[in-house]
């Protein structure tokens, strides 16, 4: 019998590489997309005819609970939520609705309607925010730095306590920055990537920046999306930490981008004070060391390799038609 699995934000970077992960895997993929007067499905275009989609919301409790009794999946990935770090201070009310007590609207949803159904939460790195300590692991405190850090918090703890409270198969993916060509162009990786792409194809002379010393563990969301299906499939219902155990600072990212376009990053790249977040996660590196030995996961991409795949996409896809 085919396995099913729901993924909200199935429209979303992560969500997109999941569903061809699970097709390859011969899942029937059914994906929860919100109602909007604008369709953004660019992401999964290549996929339409291979999945379903329904329309949900996390706002919504009865549009969750309706979809598990239709579908009845054997897993569930809860991808969606409100997630530029930025937007979370200018909408902290908004964030916290989706990317905290959404979490728990489906958490709901499971134990009542569908409590054998194994269920992956979305956790983020920005929930170390100050760190405690480095590298990052699954048990160094949080200390989130900002609205959606701490709305990420609330969903990672709510899905621990599901998990012992009610005997869910519930697992929270820590997850640091992984990023692609389908990133959104509001996140710093493709910022620059676009920016590198445009002053290359001479659309632009400048790339306005801001922090360039914060420093990430950067990976490959193509990478990450497997171990979110491998923790799924253990037999005990665990959080990991998904991370590279590198980390890298804005400035090096703008080295190797610009690099790879024969630029010099410094004629072009403007560090400007209206990017600096109100209180900044200065360093983020994960311990993926629990992944590694219990999901047997690695990543296959290092940090140039990512870089340069995102630097040569963004210069294809502008690049002007040929006559």
């Amino acid at each position: 019998m085919k396995k099913r699995a729901l993924i909200t934000g199935v429209t979303g970077q992560d969500g997109s590489y999941l569903a061809e992960l699970l097709l390859s895997k011969g899942y029937d993929v059914h994906g929860m997309v919100r109602r909007s007067s604008e369709e953004k499905f660019e992401r999964i275009a290549h996929l339409r005819e291979h999945i379903t989609l329904h329309q949900g919301d996390l706002l919504d409790q009865y549009s969750i609970t309706s979809l598990l009794s239709k579908i009845e999946p054997h897993e569930v990935y809860n991808l969606a939520a409100q997630s530029f770090v930025p937007t979370s201070w200018t909408q902290p009310v908004l964030t916290t609705e989706f990317t905290a007590v959404g979490v728990t609207r489906v958490l709901e949803a499971i134990r009542h309607g569908a409590p054998k159904t194994r269920f992956y939460q979305a956790s983020s790195s920005e929930m170390f925010g100050r760190v405690r300590e480095t590298p990052q692991s699954e048990d160094t405190p949080f200390y989130p730095r900002s609205p959606y850090g701490v709305a990420k918090a609330y969903g990672h703890f709510i899905t621990v306590n599901y998990r012992e409270s009610f005997g869910l198969f519930a697992v929270s993916g820590i997850l640091f920055n992984h990023e692609s060509p389908r990133r959104g162009l509001e996140f710093v990786t493709r910022k620059v990537t676009d920016g590198v792409a445009r002053i290359r194809h001479r659309l632009i002379d400048k790339l306005h920046l801001g922090n360039l010393d914060a420093r990430r563990d950067w990976g490959f969301a193509g990478d990450y999306v497997e171990a979110m299906w491998r923790m799924l499939q253990q037999p005990e219902a665990q959080d990991y930490v998904v991370a590279t155990g590198e980390t890298h600072t804005v400035r090096e990212l703008c080295e190797v981008a610009f690099a790879r376009a024969d630029l010099d990053w410094k004629a072009h790249v403007v560090v400007d004070p209206t990017f600096l977040r109100p209180a900044e996660v200065d360093l983020l590196i994960g311990n993926p060391a629990k992944a590694r030995k219990v999901l047997g996961w690695e990543p296959r991409y290092d940090f140039r390799r990512l870089v340069e795949m995102m630097v040569d996409a963004d210069i294809a896809r502008l690049r002007p038609e040929q006559a």
